[in-house]
């Protein structure tokens, strides 16, 4: 049998031609059956082929829920969610996922390699959802999410309960893993299934410090106990600090974490053989 994906594209509108790009490697891929939405968040998005369906959310509630609005409009037992500056590098990606996924029950999700779409470009380190980077290339286990090019199994999504769409933007693949792990599912790394994407630019917008914080403290009250919450924050708290080069990045920052700790979070503790997991897998909940 094809496997059949629902293809979900998010875009802002701003990148047109990434976006073209992102649409074009999707309807590339041979061995598979496809039914691919663009989904505009907040915007009426340009340029989509026909065949492709349109999405239009009149207004931008977010990455996460621009993702989950589109899940509703394609068919498919698979999900696949490409961010419009992702283009899948080879015809063959997504058969090799599909391939992945039937071979192993328990696997319910594939993040494909980011790779610089500039060969001399520089890579970042988020990418790769392991702590030991290693050769990017390499597949591995992993228990966190990079979001810009991923199959999941549609059961495997709705039992998790979708994207946060409370996040909003940042670490909402962390979010979904952790759901995803909890439930009894694994995730896998495929590092040798590259997708192209520009390199980092180096600074983060100024509003990713403050949902940069704020979900990081959700992420710790929501799932961990206290003692592991307070390490999760304090750590992301210390790496932040080289970032921070200017007064209102601090600002920004601080009110974050002060409305993760003020804010309803959603309380659902993470098993404790759900942490062990994660711990046997290279990257414990402290990082």
């Amino acid at each position: 049998m094809t496997p059949a994906f629902g293809c979900v594209v998010l875009t802002a509108g701003k990148r047109p031609a990434d976006l073209t790009r992102a649409v074009q490697s999707l309807r590339r891929q041979r061995g598979v059956s496809l039914d691919i939405v663009v989904v505009g968040n907040g915007c009426d998005p340009a340029g989509v082929p026909d065949g492709v369906g349109k999405l239009v959310l009149e207004r931008d509630d977010g990455i996460p829920a621009g993702r989950n609005a589109g899940v509703a409009h394609v068919a498919g037992d698979l999900l696949f969610f490409l961010d419009d500056d992702a283009e899948i590098a080879g015809d063959d990606a997504l058969v090799r996922v599909a391939a992945l996924l039937d071979a192993d029950p328990e696997l319910a999700l594939v993040q494909l390699g980011p790779r610089p779409r500039d060969p001399a470009g520089r890579r970042s380190r988020d990418w790769v959802p392991r702590l030991r980077v290693g050769d990017p290339a390499r597949p591995s286990e992993m228990t966190v999410i990079w979001e810009g090019a991923v199959a999941i199994r549609r059961a495997a999504f709705e039992r998790a309960g979708g994207w946060p769409a409370e996040f909003r933007f940042v670490h909402e693949g962390v979010d979904l893993g952790w759901r995803l792990m909890d439930a009894g599912y694994r995730m896998r790394y495929a590092g040798d299934i590259p997708v192209l994407h520009p390199s980092p630019a180096g600074t983060a917008h100024g509003y990713s410090y403050y949902f940069g914080a704020r979900n990081r403290v959700w992420l710790a009250r929501r799932y961990l106990p206290l003692p592991l919450g307070v390490l999760y924050v304090a750590a992301f708290a210390l790496r932040s600090v080289p970032r921070f080069k200017t007064k209102r990045a601090l600002q920004e920052a601080a009110r974050g974490y002060r409305d993760g700790l003020r804010g309803p979070c959603g309380r659902r503790r993470l098993r404790a053989r759900t942490l062990v997991r994660m711990t046997r897998a290279g990257r414990p909940p402290i990082m």
